[in-house]
C-alpha cells in the first residue's frame, strides 16, 4: 500500500476531499520526521512506537578496496509494533 492508496482509502471512508486528506497525511509525516530528527520518540497506543536508536561505533570493511573504515556512532529510526498490533496481524493473515 502506498501513500496515495492510504489517502484514497481515508477519503473514501470519511468523505473528506482527497486534497485535504493528502495535506493532513503530508503534515503528519513532516511532524513525525521533525520530531524524530530532534531525537524524540513517538508513541501510538495500540499501534506501536517509533523510536530513535543509537548505533555504536564500529569497524566496517570495504570489500572492493580491501580496506577497513570506521563508522561513527549515529542515530537511526526504528519501529516497534505493539502487542495488540502484532496479534492482529498474526491472526488476520493466512499463511499459504
Amino acid at each position: 500500500m502506498t501513500k496515495a492508496d492510504i489517502v484514497n482509502e481515508i477519503a473514501e471512508k470519511t468523505g473528506i476531499e482527497k486534497v485535504d486528506v493528502q495535506g493532513v497525511v503530508e503534515t503528519f509525516f513532516d511532524v513525525m520526521k521533525d520530531t524524530m530528527s530532534q531525537g524524540h520518540n513517538v508513541y501510538f497506543r495500540g499501534f506501536g512506537s517509533f523510536v530513535v536508536k543509537t548505533r555504536a561505533r564500529k569497524v566496517a570493511r570495504n570489500i572492493a578496496k580491501n580496506t577497513s573504515m570506521i563508522i561513527e556512532p549515529h542515530n537511526v529510526p526504528d519501529f516497534k509494533p505493539s502487542k495488540t498490533f502484532i496479534d492482529q496481524v498474526k491472526n488476520g493473515v493466512q499463511v499459504k
